[in-house]
């Protein structure tokens, strides 16, 4: 690919990737999501074809979610103060934290979709109908793949630290 095609491309693209980023990171962050992955795909300029449009949507998803991951809040107070769901109830802070890195940690061991959907549902608090538009699916799907995924992580709880 040639550096005006990319030129080209990436102003083609740059309004679908920054809403893309907007919606895992918020507005404040987007910009520099679509920066950092912009500035990677020119570095493979030379390697790259067309479409970009895939790749480069795929880059900013995978670059979000790093960024949430490595956030300064570990990820139990994260799921505990965005959460619109209360998955659990504890009586003390430190058993309340310790399951919810016990939830965490199941929600890790989980397929890539169901990840996503929960984490885009109750730690982003992002809406059905934009995950469905996010995901590429209809909202009645994702209602039901989130309510499979939360029904997998409180089987799995359950069957291991509440027996």
């Amino acid at each position: 690919m040639t550096q005006e095609e990319f030129r080209n491309e990436a102003k083609r693209m740059r309004p679908q990737l920054l809403q893309t980023a907007r919606r895992y990171v918020g507005t404040d962050a987007a910009e520099d999501m679509v920066q950092d992955v912009l500035l990677r795909l020119w570095q493979m300029c030379d390697e790259l074809h067309l479409p970009l449009e895939g790749l480069a949507v795929v880059l900013v998803r995978n670059r979000c979610i790093d960024s949430l991951r490595r956030r300064s809040l570990p990820r139990a107070e994260r799921w505990q103060q965005s959460s619109e769901d209360v998955l659990l109830t504890a009586t003390e802070s430190g058993e309340q934290t310790e399951r919810l890195e016990r939830v965490m940690a199941i929600i890790e061991r989980m397929p890539p979709l169901q990840q996503t959907i929960l984490r885009l549902r109750h730690i982003e608090g992002m809406e059905m109908r934009d995950i469905a538009s996010l995901v590429g699916s209809n909202e009645v799907a994702i209602r039901k793949a989130l309510s499979r995924a939360r029904q997998t992580v409180r089987q799995q709880y359950l069957k291991k630290y509440e027996q």
